[in-house]
């Protein structure tokens, strides 16, 4: 791959990182990567992708902006209120980075359409804020044998893991869906806008890693903070022989 004279200006700052270099930038402007959730935790993660020059960022999401989300989703600004969270987002991407291709699926993600959605890419950021799409996203990524980084946020906290193939999964960790009543979701129980971005950038911080094949992935660990204290803690996983993801 070429770079420009202004590609060379734009990414430098990666290139020379002697752990990425222009190599690894390389493999950053060919990836293709799948983000489910154009919300709190969307937003920065398709914000840093789009600026490293990710070639390819898919965006997942069947809603609209709402005065709300503003709060914390800052992908969306005031005038995109009633606009297609996917329309808002690509129009932020091109904006910011011309060199990134969108791919937009205005869209809920269901078992009908998650397999035909996910296939085509390197990799897929699970940014939503429901444990249906959580548990789909999980078995869909298992049964493709694709990577991928998995989040939540609720009031002051959040938490992260990264899954490859033969490494804990979601259900490793939570075998089934929590009651509702005991995790409700932000619109119920409120959440601090800027851990959205704390977490998000975590979890594009990962994509970046994995690309390039650079530092340790939060596999088999799940990294969870608590903002109220500034406090990080990262729990050791194992697969569960009993999650159904095939490992023994």
């Amino acid at each position: 791959m070429n770079f420009s004279e202004a590609q060379i200006e734009r990414y430098s700052r990666h290139i020379l990182l002697q752990e990425i270099g222009g190599e690894g930038q390389e493999k950053i402007c060919r990836a293709k990567v799948l983000v489910i959730g154009a919300g709190g935790l969307g937003a920065p993660v398709i914000y840093y992708l789009a600026a490293a020059g990710v070639g390819t960022i898919g965006v997942v999401d069947g809603d609209k902006v709402e005065l709300s989300n503003l709060q914390r989703q800052i992908l969306h600004f005031t005038s995109d209120v009633g606009t297609d969270k996917t329309l808002s987002a690509k129009e932020k991407i091109q904006l910011l980075n011309p060199d990134t291709r969108v791919e937009t699926f205005h869209a809920y993600l269901t078992a009908g359409n998650a397999r035909d959605i996910l296939k085509n890419y390197d990799f897929v950021v699970e940014c939503t804020d429901n444990f249906e799409a959580k548990y789909l996203v999980n078995d869909t990524c298992i049964l493709l044998r694709k990577p991928f980084s998995i989040g939540g946020i609720s009031r002051f906290e959040g938490q992260t893991l990264t899954v490859l193939s033969g490494t804990a999964c979601y259900r490793c960790l939570y075998p089934e869906p929590p009651d509702p009543n005991n995790a409700p979701s932000c619109s119920r129980a409120g959440v601090l806008g800027a851990i959205a971005g704390m977490l998000g950038t975590i979890q594009a911080t990962e994509v970046l890693k994995y690309i390039t094949g650079t530092g340790t992935l939060l596999t088999n660990r799940l990294l969870t903070f608590d903002a109220k204290r500034m406090a990080f803690l990262t729990l050791k996983l194992a697969p569960n022989s009993h999650c159904g993801c095939g490992h023994e």
